[in-house]
């Protein structure tokens, strides 16, 4: 007899046992959830959601975690309302713990177009297209124009690193790194490149220094980094509070007595100042000139080279782009995919001095994706301050997503609950423009 109060149950019969709630089968993709790992290290593009939870992640893969206050519904909107596969990997690496009912999307081989046989015909492979013809020199409508629009640039006007408009729509903005991940460059200098890849390391090593004489080049001739190495700068706008819109259609920046006014390297700091009412001016006006100078040939750095070097150069970039497997030409179908989207922004963020790095971005062939305003130098001041610096440039309302290789961009994402994707390989890349074109970034 049981005790008043207690269930009594007959014998063979046991209580029954609950249900557990089944997710809905159609859940829309978003990245909002922030609490997603992106890693590609060993090839996999997983989604922490409601469909594939039973799979945990280990220590390569990057969990960050979610950016609090966002919900999925914020950016449900922006996304189809298809089912989306739960697992993005290459062949080599399906999972054993991924569950059998979802879709996976197998990456395919690099189509001929990609290999190291690819680049015949240079002039064809890097002309630009559509870029207007060579300014040798500027029309007197241009002096007009560059005149009357400095006239309206008065002292402290421009505001720096401007906001996005109230009513803006950007959505995502992508903070890539530049070495090792847009280009191969430092490991061509190093060797490592050639001897990873089986390639000849003597013929990377050359590749290399061929391509920095030519980026320092074009950095003293073009864009006074002998004026300027000294006072390096993170984004080409700091010092814009000192211009006064003076035109400079009819200044001469050989004679102008900069930088001798300043003796002491200590006079250029990366906030600017320090020189005399004077000497900035004119710091603010090279800085001007530079950014000018980007604007015009950011579609046709041959004609900022002349005919000479810039056969020179296409036969560089022709040469880099076999050996390398077309590594750049990987890396710019994402970035030209981010590009074509009106709601997502590019942004470089480099160790490289601004100077240089302005360099590399025109000979590299990357100034049609990288508006010299989204160019940051962190020589300085380092990585993680650029990323809050980009934070308070465009508010916490959008997605931040790091592409990069190293360490340093890896924990700033990390620091700021940014989504980071490694990129160490070609299937990196491949996977990162596959991820693109089905938007599930």
């Amino acid at each position: 007899m049981a005790a008043y109060g207690q269930t009594q149950f007959t014998t063979g019969m046991q209580q029954a046992t609950a249900y557990a709630t089944y997710p809905q089968p159609g859940q829309p993709y978003g990245i909002s959830s922030y609490g997603s790992s992106f890693t590609t290290s060993s090839g996999l593009y997983a989604g922490n959601n409601s469909l594939t939870n039973s799979s945990g992640f280990n220590s390569s893969q990057q969990d960050y975690p979610s950016y609090p206050g966002f919900g999925q519904g914020q950016y449900a909107q922006y996304y189809n309302s298809s089912p989306y596969p739960a697992h993005y990997m290459t062949s080599s690496n399906a999972s054993p713990t991924t569950p059998s009912t979802n879709a996976t999307y197998q990456l395919q081989e690099p189509p001929s177009g990609f290999t190291s046989q690819a680049v015949t015909d240079p002039t064809a492979e890097y002309s630009t297209i559509h870029s207007p013809s060579t300014p040798i020199k500027d029309s007197d409508s241009d002096r007009l124009r560059r005149g009357s629009d400095g006239k309206s640039r008065g002292r402290g006007r421009r505001n720096n690193n401007p906001s996005p408009p109230p009513d803006s729509d950007l959505e995502r903005v992508f903070i890539w790194d530049l070495d090792e991940t847009i280009i191969v460059f430092h490991s061509l200098l190093t060797g490592s490149y050639a001897n990873r890849y089986g390639r000849d390391p003597p013929t990377s090593v050359s590749l290399g220094l061929r391509m920095e004489e030519m980026i320092f080049n074009l950095a003293d001739t073009h864009l006074f980094f002998n004026d300027l190495e000294e006072c390096d700068q993170v984004h080409i706008d700091d010092v814009s509070s000192d211009d006064n819109g003076q035109d400079l259609s009819t200044y001469n920046f050989g004679t102008d007595g900069f930088p001798a006014a300043a003796t002491s390297a200590n006079l250029c700091l990366a906030t600017g100042v320090r020189g005399g009412v004077d000497w900035m001016r004119k710091l603010t006006l090279n800085y001007r000139r530079v950014k000018e100078i980007y604007n015009t040939y950011k579609n046709n750095v041959g004609g900022l080279l002349g005919p000479a070097k810039r056969e020179a150069w296409l036969q560089l970039r022709a040469e880099i782009e076999a050996l390398t497997d077309s590594w750049l030409t990987l890396a710019l179908k994402a970035l030209s995919l981010i590009h074509s989207r009106t709601n997502c922004v590019n942004i470089l963020v480099t160790t490289t001095q601004l100077i240089p790095a302005l360099a590399k971005v025109l000979l590299y062939g990357l100034g049609i994706v990288f508006p010299i305003e989204n160019i940051y130098s962190a020589t300085k001041i380092g990585k993680e301050s650029c990323f809050e610096r980009i934070i308070q440039r465009f508010g916490r309302k959008v997605v931040y997503v790091v592409i990069g290789d190293g360490v340093e961009e890896e924990q700033g994402a990390k620091k700021h609950a940014m989504p980071f994707w490694r990129v160490s390989s070609h299937s990196d890349l491949m996977a990162l423009h596959h991820a693109l074109e089905l938007e599930y970034l």
